[in-house]
């Protein structure tokens, strides 16, 4: 028998707590959501104290934990150990007592879904304190309502499935039947993935005050930047507010409705399309034990999964440490009515501490080695500037075709993927222009909307490559319907690291995937050169107009010797 009877039992008389403790002494027979004989019992006590009273009961019939509340409602224990898992439901159910006649309540229901409860169920009192009839709900199979044109709302459709309410003795149905039977039907619309794929399934959540078109506009390049990630969208949700909520962006209800949705699809983490504050991590944290991920977090994992250089791991490295200092807590499992417990501080606190000052420790090293690192590219930089070879840097938004031009102009091989960030190292090659023209020609990493600062910070080293530069070719996705969005951020980049004085030349890349007179009038408006990376014969203006500009420039370049 425990020894603990969790929930408020002040004020409760000796014999009272005595009656309490001995329900850890009985069984429901395990085919039977709740016998006649343990009702009785329930609602007896709970009648006498005018209180609520409740038990998780284990498949086996068993009674694990008993709580008692006040009138109205009651405090469940930390069950977050407990048996689950994607397929499968926590493994205990709750049977507690109503002690005016109502159904179950709303938070009956929040505790069901997120704490993936087998079942609930309230069992009402009469006026003699015996038991009347008995409310019950179970949770069933959820499945992925998006069509991958439009998000869904939150809450439009609800998890759980009520019972036809019974007197106890009338209660016939098979209760472990029924269990396995959900878990099947729940197994099949899990979209079970074989053994060999690890891929994390998520939720992509936009909370937006603007329009819901430039929400959506955003949800898109958030699906594409999880697809590089390597995860697997299973969801994606959109809510408009008049302002965001400060604690939990969605707001208390909506989170609440937007963590059930996660739990009917199974997904193992939510992905927001904005940076939460620290604070707000850490309230729907307390809220859930699903994964929770902002926007930087995912772009700084797909960073940390593309760097393959010693010094791009160091600077992702970097990036990573200063986005986490300011998020590291202490960490809870605390759902809907779930209890605090005491013990949570002490030495709880002097680990956090600890790990904080570890993280600052190694941020000074990392920025240490970056210098180093800086100082490095200057003395290259500075060999590089002997030769007085002109510079060309190729920039542009991510995925645009950066490394698939250069390859084009010089034969290279660099990595080339149909993936955000696909290159983090800079690339430097020679490149005969006409007239024994020669320039040195850079691919830079791809720029994205709204960088982390924390990015821009730790890529700085990386990123005064391009302050050399005689010309920055901004290379532009042509075909993207985000075209006029994406050269305005590569721009404000630019602006933001100093290099808007740079000479600079539009391409729009892709162009065969774009009507011809579409691009003819872009190119009018930017002044720019059209080109498709993966047809030779459409770079031939690129190269013709580069070449010009060197030819601009050779009053202050000398050519190199023709070889």
């Amino acid at each position: 028998m425990a020894e603990t009877v969790f929930g408020n039992t002040l004020g409760l008389k000796p014999n009272q707590i005595r009656r309490l403790e001995k329900l850890y002494d009985r069984r429901v027979p395990p085919h039977r959501i709740i016998s006649q004989e343990f009702a009785r019992q329930l609602t007896e006590i709970s009648h006498e104290i005018r209180r609520q009273v409740g038990v998780l009961v284990d498949r086996g019939g068993y009674v694990e934990s008993v709580m008692v509340g006040d009138a109205s409602s009651i405090t469940l224990p930390d069950i977050s150990r407990a048996r689950a898992g994607v397929s499968r439901f926590r493994g205990v159910r709750l049977l507690h007592t109503h002690l005016r006649g109502e159904k179950l309540t709303q938070d009956d229901l929040t505790d069901l879904a997120l704490l993936r409860l087998d079942l609930v169920a309230a069992v009402t009192i009469d006026a003699e304190g015996y038991p009347a009839v008995v409310h019950t709900a179970h949770l069933v199979p959820g499945s992925s309502r998006n069509d991958g044109d439009s998000a869904v709302e939150i809450g439009d459709e609800e998890p759980w499935s009520f019972l036809e309410p019974r007197h106890p003795s009338q209660l016939e149905d098979d209760f472990l039947e029924l269990i396995e039977n959900l878990e099947a039907e729940l197994a099949r619309t899990r979209k079970a993935r074989s053994a060999s794929d690890k891929r994390d399934r998520a939720i992509l959540v936009s909370v937006t005050t603007r329009s819901t078109a430039d929400a959506e506009e955003s949800m898109a390049e958030m699906a594409e930047l999880a697809r590089s990630a390597g995860v697997v969208v299973l969801d994606h949700v959109i809510q408009r507010r008049n302002e965001l909520d400060p604690r939990t962006l969605v707001g208390s209800g909506k989170l609440k409705q937007l963590l059930v949705h996660a739990m009917q699809l199974g997904v193992d983490m939510i992905i927001f399309d904005r940076d939460l504050r620290p604070a707000q991590v850490k309230s729907i944290n307390a809220a859930t034990d699903i994964k929770v991920v902002d926007r930087t977090q995912l772009i700084l994992d797909i960073f940390a999964q593309r760097a393959q250089s010693r010094e791009g791991k160091i600077q992702v490295e970097l990036a990573q440490l200063k986005y986490r200092l300011p998020r590291l807590s202490g960490s809870g499992s605390e759902m809907s009515r779930l209890a605090g417990g005491i013990g949570g501080r002490g030495p709880g606190e002097t680990k956090l501490e600890v790990d904080r000052r570890r993280a600052r420790d190694r941020i000074t090293h990392l920025e240490r080695e970056i210098e180093q690192l800086r100082k490095h590219r200057r003395t290259r930089r500075a060999n590089r500037s002997r030769h007085r070879l002109p510079v060309v840097s190729i920039v542009g938004y991510t995925n645009a075709g950066k490394s698939t031009l250069l390859n084009a102009l010089t034969g290279s091989g660099v990595l080339v993927e149909n993936r955000m960030f696909a290159t983090l190292d800079p690339t430097s090659r020679r490149l005969r222009l006409p007239r024994d023209r020669e320039v040195i020609i850079n691919d830079t990493v791809g720029f994205i909307r709204d960088l982390p600062q924390e990015l821009i910070f730790a890529f700085r080293a990386t990123l005064e490559e391009l302050e050399d530069s005689n010309l920055l070719v901004h290379l532009v996705d042509a075909s993207s319907p985000h075209l006029a969005a994406q050269i305005a951020s590569v721009e404000s980049i630019l602006a933001d690291l100093d290099l808007s004085e740079i000479p600079r030349l539009i391409v729009f890349n892709k162009a065969d995937k774009v009507p011809h007179e579409e691009v003819q009038n872009l190119c009018r408006i930017y002044r720019g050169v059209a080109v498709s990376a993966i047809d030779p014969k459409t770079l031939v203006p690129l190269v013709e107009r580069m070449g010009e500009f060197v030819d601009l420039e050779s009053e202050k370049l000398i050519p190199s010797p023709v070889s």
